[in-house]
Parts: C-alpha cells; sequence; structure tokens
C-alpha cells in the first residue's frame, strides 16, 4: 500500500506547567524518579498517559516483587522497600518473614505459590526469598499517596507527544490531552515511558528488541487450599493437567497461576506470546485479541479438570499489554549480558538488581543534554535487557535519576557531569543501595568505570 500522509497545521501549543523535574511515565521507574526528585527539592511534573499510576505494576499486573535480593542481602531498598511496607500496612502485600527465606519443602509448600522464591537458583527445591505478592490497586493506592505527600503536579491521562529540544537539550515535551495538544517544561526530564519514548523523539540513538508480550489476567472463585493438595496428593494427575494448561496457553512460566492477598483470586502471568511488536498498533490488537481467546479455552478445561477451579471465573484482564522489550537505549554504556551474568562491579554504580549493577552511564544518552533514562529501555543489548528489566531494579534507577536531576541543579551543571560519588552518598544516606560498595560474588573489574 502506498504511503499517505496528512499535513497538520502547526498552530501554537499552550505551557500548562513548568518544573525543575519532568518525568514522563507514571510506571514504577517514574514514580520512583518522581517522588525522589520532589524529595530532594525539586519542584515536579508526573506524566502519564492512563488514569491511574503504577504502569506494569499495576495496569499490567505484574503482580510479585522480585530480583531485589543477592542470597540473603536485601540489594533493592529505598523507595520500593517503602512501597512494599506501606503496601503490607494495608493488607494489601505479603512478603515472606526473614525465618521463611529457606530451601526445605516445607517452605515450598508453603510459599512457592505466591511467586516468592528464587527462581534463578539451581537448589531444589529454590530458596524462598525475599520478595513480595501485592495487589494492583494496593499499587495504585500507595503510589497515589505517595506523589501526592511529595506535592508532586500529576497530570494522568497525558500522552506523551513528542520531544521539546532547543540546541542540543530537552527544555520539555508536549502531550495530547482531551483539552488538546500541551506542552510541559522543565530544566530536567526523565523517561520513563518503558518504550523509550522521550528519548528517541529527542533524537538519541537506540536499538530495537522484542521479547514475549503478555495478556495478564486473574480468575476468582478459586479454592486455593484444595488446587494446592491436589497438586502435592496427586502428583502425577496434576502434572498431566498442568501440562495441558500450559498447552492451551501457549506458553507460561512454571506455575501460571500464583496466589494473590485477596482470598480466592490468583494471578495468571500469561499467556506468553512471541512474534509480536509492543510498538506496532496491529500487533498489539492482535496480541490482545489472542490473550483473551487462550485466557478463555484455558479457563473452560480448568473449570472441568483442575480440582479447586470448578468454579473459577475471570476477574479482570490487565489492561495495559505485558510488553518486555521494544526500544533500548544505546547510551554512555551499554550493559552487556556477560555483566549482568558476571555480577560485573561499576565504580558508578548507582542502582541495583538481585546480583547485577547498573552504572549511571546506561541512564544517559548519547546527544540530547539534560535528559535521563529509567527503566525496562535502559542502555543495553537485548540479551542483557531480558535477565535486568524486573520492576524493584527499574525503581532503583528511577529513584537514582529524580536524585541526579536534584544534584544537577543544586551544582549547576548538566546531568552528565554530576559527581557520582555524591549521588551514591545520598542515595545510600536515604535508604536506598547504589551499589557503590560491591557485594562478595561481585565481579569488580581493573577498569570498572
Amino acid at each position: 500500500m502506498t504511503s499517505v500522509h496528512i499535513a497538520e497545521p502547526e498552530g501554537h501549543v499552550p505551557v500548562v506547567a513548568r518544573a525543575d523535574l519532568v518525568v514522563v511515565g507514571g510506571g514504577p521507574a517514574g514514580i520512583a524518579a518522581a517522588v525522589a526528585g520532589a524529595r530532594n527539592g525539586l519542584s515536579v511534573v508526573l506524566l502519564e498517559r492512563y488514569a491511574y499510576l503504577g504502569g506494569l505494576a499495576s495496569g499490567g499486573m505484574v503482580l510479585v516483587l522480585d530480583d531485589m535480593c543477592n542470597g540473603p542481602e536485601i540489594s533493592v531498598r529505598g523507595l520500593c522497600g517503602e512501597m512494599i511496607d506501606r503496601m503490607e500496612r494495608i493488607g494489601l502485600c505479603v512478603t515472606p518473614p526473614e525465618a521463611d527465606r529457606r530451601s526445605d519443602e516445607a517452605m515450598w509448600r508453603k510459599w512457592s505459590r505466591w511467586g516468592v522464591f528464587d527462581f534463578h537458583s539451581h537448589v531444589k527445591p529454590q530458596p524462598i526469598c525475599y520478595a513480595s505478592a501485592f495487589d494492583p490497586d494496593g499499587y495504585k493506592r500507595v503510589a497515589n499517596d505517595m506523589v501526592r505527600e511529595a506535592g508532586i503536579q500529576l497530570r494522568l491521562h497525558s500522552w506523551f507527544s513528542r520531544a521539546i529540544v532547543e540546541g542540543g537539550r530537552i527544555t520539555g515535551v508536549i502531550c495530547d490531552t482531551k483539552e488538546g495538544r500541551q506542552a510541559v517544561m522543565g530544566s530536567v526530564v526523565v523517561d520513563a515511558t518503558g518504550d523509550l519514548d522521550v528519548a528517541a523523539s529527542a533524537g538519541a540513538p537506540f536499538i530495537q528488541g522484542a521479547f514475549i508480550v503478555t495478556t495478564v489476567f486473574r480468575l476468582g472463585g478459586v479454592d486455593t487450599d484444595t488446587a494446592e493438595r491436589f497438586e502435592y496428593e496427586e502428583p502425577e494427575a496434576f502434572n498431566a493437567i498442568d501440562r495441558e494448561a500450559k498447552r492451551i496457553m501457549g506458553g507460561s512460566w512454571d506455575k501460571w497461576w500464583l496466589k494473590t492477598p485477596l482470598p480466592g483470586i490468583v494471578w495468571c502471568n500469561c499467556p506468553h506470546m512471541a512474534g509480536f511488536d509492543g510498538l506496532k498498533i496491529d500487533d498489539l490488537t492482535r496480541a490482545d485479541f489472542q490473550g483473551r481467546d487462550r485466557i478463555a479455552a484455558l479457563l473452560a478445561y480448568v473449570r472441568q479438570k483442575m480440582p479447586g477451579f470448578e468454579n473459577a471465573f475471570v476477574v479482570d484482564v490487565a489492561p495495559q499489554i505485558g510488553v518486555r522489550q521494544t526500544r533500548l537505549l544505546d547510551g554512555a554504556y551499554v550493559m552487556s549480558k556477560e555483566d549482568v551474568m558476571q555480577r560485573r562491579h561499576f565504580a558508578d554504580s548507582v542502582a541495583r538488581g538481585r546480583d547485577y549493577y547498573y552504572p549511571y552511564r546506561t541512564l544517559l544518552p548519547r546527544h540530547v543534554a539534560q535528559l535521563l533514562v529509567a527503566g525496562r529501555h535502559y542502555s543495553a543489548t537485548s540479551a542483557a535487557q531480558r535477565i535486568s528489566r524486573e520492576i524493584p531494579p527499574c525503581m532503583a534507577m528511577g529513584e537514582a535519576t529524580g536524585v541526579a536531576a536534584a544534584l544537577a541543579l543544586q551544582a549547576d551543571v548538566t546531568v552528565d557531569k554530576i559527581d557520582v560519588a555524591r549521588l551514591q552518598a545520598v542515595l545510600r544516606a536515604q535508604g536506598a543501595d547504589p551499589g557503590d560498595q560491591p557485594a562478595a560474588n561481585a565481579y569488580v573489574a581493573q577498569a570498572a568505570a
């Protein structure tokens, strides 16, 4: 089909807000960036296209926070840990107590259906670890509280359109809204869109990646006690049904259903669907249809065959498709798979995951001043990102960018010229773990920086 274009009138876009820091994307990384910036004295505008905060944690219903401990050592702290504490206080988050974080059959049977185990471990049964199962509305509520308390100007229903760049420096962004196109100006901008929308629009180099997508869903009316008893007391029959359920879905993690803080409601981080581009409207539309078809087929099967699921029903399908990888920043440093697998430590580490480290340079775009990146679109190869993109370390990246923006504006320097040692010290003083102190199992290179 021949491409057809329509000429748009340039017109004038009203400036509706100005701030020290503009964060685009209200997912986990964006929430952390905005709150960290505001708590360090910045005026902050947070822009989000949906009617809620939380991104793939809430809207995508990725309902386990993991990859935040290195054996018994908690490696992601700070704002992520605060969110967990707040959700626990309202009864919408479950975390294994320290005494239960070990490898034995009793703990596996008690906790594995919560998804709070070290899925990277080769020990059997895999150890129960510091991880949290949470409710999506709980995440939204806590995010609202933290943003409101920090005095952040939140603008929901604001869909990013393009970056405003003047002389190689980003100065703001334009959003599409029900009120028309609106401009928001900022001294520093953080791209927390997940798809690198802002940095790509601003002209920063990037690569294209791809991975599976998922239409996450929840089922209600499940008798989890009966289902678990069947799994352990009739393993041969359970395995046969479990295999067929996974075949119907076309792919899933080992445990396709997990418990949630709400009784009788389980969440299913599946089906896994390959071959879809998370930046293409046709692909996203087909993925949504295909996912719902698979969910319907699965439900019909397990209602008939799986003890405990006889009265199951679909509670909801996540409003956001679980896109794991699209554009990836080609930044000041590109994280490799070897960096992640070898636990390479960097002198300029400002965030940690399970046992890997993010140097500040992976958050810095090239060729665009005053722009930072936080989230799953950080500077990495496709293979590296697949194993280092979980929600807690994305929050740690966001927290680092918010503090970095504050330090840059306080020192009157661009974000690429800040004192990283000072950034690390501030993050640690505020309860985060920037990874400046390598763990015992880290690989410290001769020329780490």
